[in-house]
């Protein structure tokens, strides 16, 4: 139901569907849209007072329009455990849990204002908004000179999305569509396996590049800077390709049946422009306040968990972070719609690799702090066979459950990998090789 705001914002008091699904309707906002919930208005529309019913309407779509509203519990809990100085280890997992409502109303948020804005603008909204929670956890990582929690939690979504949401999906819609076979648009899969690759080698090189004797410190660094504008480059010309030259590959994902009972129809929007844009930049306020929590505490929950820090950022961050965008896409998979749920996973994949990761080391870069872009060893190795893995289970068009169920249980296999790498984050590995004519000293 559109708030009276709405109303009076729309041209000729409606909204074209065309322009709905054409307006910035990413799989990401599919996705979201799954786990949203219709609000019953009829006890606030009974207010006299029109500011008051106004703002009532607005706090109950936002707040209450989502199947992770309890969730948002955890929010004033963080703050009050920070500030009343509880046990470190709780305002992390409270922080944790009330990132996950957040990140979801952020993305309801930006779809909302995308149906004013019109289709370019809101495409490249969402595009940029998409994984608004990792970009920000990034910073304050940055900020705090936490370099290698900053590397593992963007490597942890990169993973969590080829890996587990993938293979969540594939897997589940296979089981319950067991007796047909799930086909999907390979067009849309190929473009992001590429850009995949593409930001693979440029994270390689880096790596590879250490291992000769005429590397420097300073020579890696400009390779890493220079690596990283190629794919900002390269990010910017396939936003240009999927929002304007070949648009229609991905607009078929977002051609969900508008009479599905579990998806709430958004061919009008619920909040009008203005209120959609304050209440924006609220949740991206307490996105950016838990996300301080959640990197200032990380360690502190690690000594009382008994988790690697390394282990918190690449697996728990990632999966709690991103949970209402996993579970919607798992969602569709059980509906038979696996163009949405390889939207939402490739792309997330594709956005971090290719944008949120290039933009940190140049963001480190204006700020002075040194940071490449390579992983070491052991995550280089585990990014490059998790993008193979993922690119052969995709090659065909066609799905079946034994192909998520592999892609699980890689993910598995990374995280026991993890569990028991206990090495202390900002440690390196020094590779010495002599020879009776050089000695080179190698630091990964």
């Amino acid at each position: 139901m559109a708030s009276s705001e709405a109303s009076e914002l729309l041209e000729n008091g409606s909204i074209k569907k065309e322009m709905m699904r054409h307006g910035g309707r990413t799989a990401h906002n599919m996705s979201s849209s799954s786990l949203r919930k219709k609000s019953d208005l009829s006890l606030v529309s009974k207010i006299r007072v029109g500011f008051l019913r106004e703002f009532l309407v607005n706090l109950q779509e936002v707040l209450l329009g989502t199947k992770l509203w309890v969730l948002f519990l955890a929010v004033p809990f963080a703050i009050v455990a920070e500030y009343c100085s509880f046990g470190r280890a709780w305002v992390f997992g409270l922080s944790l849990l009330g990132l996950a409502p957040l990140a979801e109303r952020i993305s309801f948020l930006t779809e909302q204002i995308a149906f004013y804005t019109g289709p370019t603008v809101g495409g490249l909204l969402n595009a940029t908004c998409g994984n608004a929670t990792e970009l920000i956890i990034a910073i304050f990582a940055l900020i705090q000179h936490k370099v290698d929690v900053l590397k593992c939690s963007l490597l942890g979504s990169v993973l969590s999305n080829l890996l587990l949401v993938l293979g969540s999906s594939l897997f589940c819609g296979g089981i319950v569509n067991i007796s047909k076979q799930q086909k999907f648009d390979r067009k849309q899969a190929d473009v992001n396996s590429l850009l995949l690759f593409l930001g693979l080698l440029c994270h390689v090189l880096p790596l590879m590049f250490k291992f000769t004797a005429e590397a420097t410190a300073s020579a890696t660094l400009a390779l890493s800077r220079a690596s990283c504008i190629i794919m900002l480059i390269a990010y910017i010309a396939y936003l240009v390709f999927q929002l304007w030259t070949h648009r229609q590959l991905f607009d078929a994902q977002g051609e969900a049946d508008d009479d599905d009972d579990d998806v709430v129809s958004d061919e009008t929007p619920a909040v009008g422009f203005w209120s959609a844009f304050v209440w924006l930049l609220v949740m991206t306020a307490l996105v950016a306040l838990l996300s301080e929590y959640v990197v200032a505490t990380i360690e502190a929950a690690s000594d009382s968990w008994g988790l690697s820090v390394s282990f918190i950022s690449l697996i728990l961050l990632p999966i709690v972070g991103n949970a209402a965008e996993h579970a919607g896409a798992i969602i569709f998979a059980f509906k038979n719609k696996l163009d949405i749920s390889l939207g939402v996973a490739l792309g997330s994949a594709t956005q971090i690799s290719m944008f949120v990761v290039p933009l940190t080391v140049i963001a480190s870069w204006i700020i002075g702090i040194r940071m490449e872009l390579g992983f070491n060893l052991l995550e280089t190795s585990t990014l490059a066979l998790s993008i193979l893995v993922t690119t052969l289970a995709l090659q065909d068009g066609t799905s079946h459950y034994m192909k998520g169920l592999v892609l699980v249980l890689c993910y598995l296999v990374i995280g026991a990998c993890f569990f028991v790498f206990r090495a202390p984050m900002n440690s390196s590995i020094n590779l010495e090789y002599k020879s009776s004519q050089d000695h080179v000293t190698m630091r990964i």
